[in-house]
């Protein structure tokens, strides 16, 4: 079973647990020929990472995605609207069918989630912001805890019901949880605090601000947080 797979280091450093391909995410990518894979799976979603410089323009946008800049700006300029300049540690959700000028004049490097779209329904471009407007989120049954119960904020900025796709910015006050079946396909980007991932043969994932990871759906995975933790997240559930 995959555990979580880590997409970037904040550091720079070299991800060289997790395997990337280079690969397209369906025929019309415009990403096809810079496009790493690191997952893909049910539900038609992938997470990886993408290196651009250059110009795209895009007639209709094929899929959903989510883009984190780790280095560099990405300028996108959606019909009719004013360009979105997105640099380091900021995100974007781009709407299927989407109609898009894509630019980056240097080299930019981003982690992404897409995920396939059979009809759009949400068309443009939903900035994800850290300074987020949070709103309380459920927390945790108690069952799974093994501490204190955490408060928790989140504030949704896309949701597509046909692709169960949503994207957001979440926050949480520290806890503790058992090492359970992952109930949906994650990505998560840290923007604050650090967590421990840890797994059923007693391994630990450590992970902190700046750091990018998917977490497939069913994997067993455990978290700890000793202090706040607040990320950008895109979340699918898939049938079992």
């Amino acid at each position: 079973m995959t555990m979580a797979l880590v997409l970037h280091r904040a550091d720079g450093a070299s991800v060289s647990s997790t395997a990337f391909r280079r690969a397209a995410f369906g025929k019309d990518d415009p990403f096809a020929r810079h496009r790493e894979i690191a997952w893909e799976g049910p539900g038609a979603m992938s997470a990886g990472r993408t290196s651009f410089i250059g110009e795209i323009e895009v007639a209709s946008y094929p899929h959903i995605e989510t883009i984190v800049v780790v280095e560099g700006e990405l300028t996108l300029t959606a019909a009719g609207a004013a360009p979105l300049v997105v640099g380091p540690q900021a995100g974007v959700v781009i709407g299927c069918g989407t109609s898009l000028h894509i630019q980056a004049g240097s080299r930019v490097r981003f982690v992404f989630c897409a995920a396939a779209c059979e009809k759009p329904t949400q068309r443009g471009l939903f900035p994800l912001h850290a300074d987020a407007n949070f709103k309380p989120s459920a927390t945790l049954p108690a069952e799974v805890l093994l501490g204190p119960s955490p408060e928790c904020r989140s504030d949704n900025v896309f949701i597509d019901d046909g692709a169960q796709y949503s994207a957001g910015t979440w926050d949480s006050t520290p806890y503790h949880r058992i090492v359970r079946p992952h109930r949906v396909n994650e990505f998560m980007h840290l923007l604050a605090g650090s967590v421990r991932f840890a797994t059923p043969d007693g391994s630990v994932l450590s992970a902190g601000a700046g750091d990018a990871l998917f977490v497939p759906q069913g994997a067993p995975i455990g978290w700890e947080s000793n202090d706040r933790v607040a990320k950008f997240y895109v979340v699918q559930s898939v049938p079992a």
